[in-house]
């Protein structure tokens, strides 16, 4: 294989492995912001600590960002956003609409599905120290666009915002985190047989 031909496959995605053009673009879109839209609905809520609530749509934002990539990432998580403000009651806790404290994670989710979508197509899911790299950086994102929202919502100070923002989320986000970071590299090495 040329070094041309090797550096032409680095710069894909899982989801450039799957055959078609753009009927395949868009399912996968449409199926990420399915995927993202499902892993809402795994929501608790425990107002006492945060007013954000516990789901899964990180890990489901992180997993479509990699899988997808850049463009298509950003595409589908971007109609997981329009669509719930649209009305579709698929925001966690069946929720729907603009606005509300946690309404920034979800303008987060978008921004991170982009980046982790280009990191991905870099190169940088193939191994499971680069894929956490990968995933950190979208669970900064999100959390940082999501915390300062919160902020602004509530009226609190950035510090309130944290405590109510981020460190609720911390280890919950980390195990997510590293599930992505692990499902990534095994994915790569099967689409290599």
């Amino acid at each position: 294989m040329t070094s041309m031909a090797v550096a032409a496959r680095s710069r894909v995605v899982l989801a450039d492995l799957v055959p078609g053009a753009w009927v395949r673009d868009v399912v996968l879109v449409l199926a990420g912001a399915g995927l993202t839209g499902l892993a809402a609905q795994v929501s608790v809520t425990i107002s006492a600590i945060s007013p954000v609530p516990f789901t899964l749509q990180t890990l489901a934002v992180l997993i479509t960002g990699a899988a997808l990539g850049s463009v298509r990432g950003l595409l589908s998580i971007g109609l997981y956003a329009v669509a719930g403000i649209a009305g579709v009651p698929w925001y966690a806790d069946h929720t729907s609409g603009w606005g509300g404290p946690s309404f920034g994670y979800i303008i987060g989710f978008v921004l991170a599905a982009g980046v982790v979508g280009e990191l991905a197509r870099r190169g940088n899911d193939r191994s499971v120290l680069s894929a956490i790299g990968v995933m950190i950086v979208g669970e900064a994102i999100l959390l940082t666009i999501g915390t300062i929202w919160l902020a602004n919502d509530l009226h609190v100070s950035s510090a309130k915002a944290i405590e109510f923002g981020v460190t609720p989320f911390l280890v919950g986000d980390a195990i997510k985190l590293v599930i992505a970071a692990l499902l990534f590299p095994a994915a790569w090495k099967l689409a290599r047989r």
